[in-house]
C-alpha cells in the first residue's frame, strides 16, 4: 500500500512538472509568472512542501534549460513553493495559509534573493533590492487566486481530502461558510485592485485607465461578495420562513 501510494505521487509530481512547464508562458512577462504559483500553491496543497520545492526546482530547470528563461525561473518559485506547503501544514490545511506562503515566500523573499542573482551572476544592469518585489507579488496574487478558488472548491465538496488521503499525505478539514467565503470573495477584490495597478504600471498605461480597472475590479469583487452572501443566504431559508 505504500508502495503504491509512494508511486502514485510520483505520477501526480511528474503531471504538475510538465503542466507546469506547458502553462508557464500564460500572462508571463519578466519577473511575473502567474501560473507557475498556481502549481506551487496545489502541490503543496497536494502533496506537502518538500515534494512542492522539488516540483518548482524541476520545473525552474527545464524552463531555463529549454525556454531560455533567465535564474528568476527558480528564485521566483522555490522559496514561495516550500513556505507555501509549510504555511499549509502549520496551520492545519487552511488553503489561505498555503496561499499566503506562496506570497511571502516569493513575492518578498525570492525577490530580494533575485536581485544579487541576476545583478551579479547573470550581469543584469540598473536593479535595486526591491525591484522585484511589484512584479513578484502581482503574480503571487494572481496565481493564489486561481489556485485558492480551484481547492477551494475541491474542499468543500469532499474531494481534496479524498485526493489527499489517496497519495498518502495529511488530510485535512477546511469547509468555509457563507460569511468567509463572502469576505474572500471581497479580500480578492482588494488583491485585484493591488495587481491592476502594478500591471497597468509595467505596461505603461494612462492614469485614468489604470483608475478604471483598478477600482473597476475592486467594486466588481464587492459587488460579487454581496450578490454572494444575498443568494446563499436567502436560499438557505427554511421553508416558509418568509410567510
Amino acid at each position: 500500500m505504500k508502495r503504491s501510494k509512494n508511486l502514485m505521487k510520483m505520477v501526480v509530481l511528474s503531471m504538475l512538472i510538465a503542466l507546469g512547464v506547458v502553462i508557464s508562458p500564460i500572462l508571463r512577462v519578466e519577473g511575473m509568472c502567474p501560473m507557475a504559483h498556481l502549481i506551487n500553491i496545489v502541490c503543496s496543497v497536494l502533496l506537502g512542501p518538500w515534494y512542492s520545492l522539488l516540483c518548482a526546482t524541476l520545473i525552474g530547470i527545464i524552463r531555463m534549460a529549454f525556454m531560455g528563461i533567465p535564474p528568476l525561473a527558480l528564485t521566483g518559485a522555490v522559496f514561495g513553493a516550500f513556505l507555501s506547503g509549510v504555511f499549509y501544514r502549520l496551520s492545519k490545511g487552511k488553503i489561505i495559509f498555503a496561499v499566503l506562503g506562496e506570497v511571502i515566500g516569493t513575492g518578498i523573499v525570492g525577490a530580494v534573493v533575485s536581485y544579487p542573482v541576476m545583478r551579479f551572476i547573470w550581469g543584469r544592469e540598473g536593479l535595486g533590492w526591491v525591484f522585484y518585489i511589484p512584479s513578484f507579488v502581482a503574480g503571487t496574487l494572481i496565481g493564489g487566486s486561481i489556485a485558492y478558488f480551484f481547492l477551494r472548491k475541491l474542499a468543500d465538496n469532499g474531494s481534496l481530502g479524498k485526493m489527499q488521503k489517496a497519495l498518502g499525505s495529511p488530510a485535512f478539514a477546511d469547509n468555509a461558510g457563507v460569511l468567509s467565503n463572502s469576505l474572500t470573495i471581497a479580500a480578492f477584490g482588494a488583491i485585484a485592485f493591488v495587481v491592476a495597478e502594478v500591471v497597468c504600471g509595467m505596461f505603461k498605461l494612462g492614469a485614468k485607465t489604470t483608475q478604471y480597472v483598478a477600482y473597476g475590479s475592486l467594486i466588481a469583487f464587492a459587488a460579487a461578495a454581496l450578490v454572494y452572501f444575498i443568494v446563499k443566504k436567502a436560499g438557505g431559508k427554511p421553508v416558509g420562513a418568509d410567510k
